[in-house]
């Protein structure tokens, strides 16, 4: 077993980020993600779970609800697999901030920020003609159609973590330290040397270690890994299966295509040797066609 939690368990996740005493981890890893201007520098968690409107609506359960010190927002998320309308989903999840604010304003509408931030385990697939399909950080605002923005009080990032290839040596800012602790800590038997003199990195590596759990954090760890495991077994079956189903189609299209061909050179030699007056049945046995085709000719 690895040294270190996956911290694309949930287990994982939480226990590096989401406790009361991963608070400076957290906090590192935001102002890391985050415009200096929005500058951090304390964090409350909150009740990650929220109810709809609806006396029938189901619960939401953000993984990570925060609040600093000036009153904005930050939902944070882990999605380990692509699943059909996931911006949907954030944008829904977006609005349980926003509203809440409302309700304690009484209609007041001067709103605190709110960041919807995703840490996928994947990477989108509907790109622009113009957008760069190997980016790692998408930041999304609402703008107007010239571009410029809206409202600056509502920001959705999504990393796309497939993307992020830098190794060790070529780490340079804050956060491509952070994205290559994320996508590589289950993976390592060592802290690397770039983190050795770093407080918050050694912290996090100090909670993310297998050995240091309780046998009820580990039992939970392994129920939380299993989860994922077979989640990802799901997905590659899956992709499997589409490309032996892609490859099969493509197979039987070659091979369509290769017996039409010969079918036309077949068809175009006994048009030739009809024109020259060769016997039809002598035409049939050299190209293997019937006679009703040969009529048609």
């Amino acid at each position: 077993m690895s040294k270190y939690v996956n911290p694309f368990t949930d287990f994982g996740f939480k226990k590096i980020f989401g406790e009361e005493a991963s608070k400076p981890i957290l906090l590192d890893f935001l102002n890391s993600l985050l415009p200096e201007t929005t500058n951090i520098k304390d964090l409350t968690f909150k009740n990650n779970e929220q109810l709809g409107d609806l006396q029938d609506s189901r619960k939401v359960i953000f993984d990570l609800y925060c609040e600093n010190d000036k009153g904005e927002k930050f939902i944070v998320e882990l999605q380990k697999a692509r699943q059909n309308f996931f911006k949907e989903r954030t944008i829904y999840y977006s609005t349980f901030p926003i509203r809440e604010q409302v309700e304690k304003n009484e209609l007041k509408f001067n709103l605190k920020a709110v960041y919807c931030i995703g840490i996928l385990d994947f990477a989108f697939r509907d790109y622009g003609d113009n957008e760069d399909k190997n980016l790692v950080v998408h930041e999304i605002k609402l703008k107007n159609q010239k571009g410029s923005v809206f409202y600056d009080k509502l920001t959705y990032i999504y990393l796309e973590m497939p993307n992020f290839k830098k190794g060790e040596n070529e780490l340079g800012t804050r956060l491509e330290k952070w994205l290559y602790f994320i996508k590589n800590l289950n993976n390592l038997d060592h802290i690397p040397a770039i983190f050795s003199n770093e407080v918050v990195f050694s912290k996090a590596f100090e909670k993310a270690e297998i050995s240091a759990l309780s046998n009820v954090e580990y039992n939970n760890y392994i129920n939380s890994m299993k989860g994922y495991s077979d989640l990802k077994a799901v997905i590659e079956t899956a992709v499997e299966e589409a490309v032996t189903i892609a490859l099969t189609k493509a197979e039987a299209e070659k091979q369509l295509a290769i017996e039409a061909t010969e079918k036309k050179a077949r068809l175009n030699m006994a048009k030739e040797l009809k024109k020259n007056g060769v016997d039809i049945h002598l035409i049939q046995s050299i190209t293997g066609l019937n006679l009703d085709e040969l009529d048609l000719l």
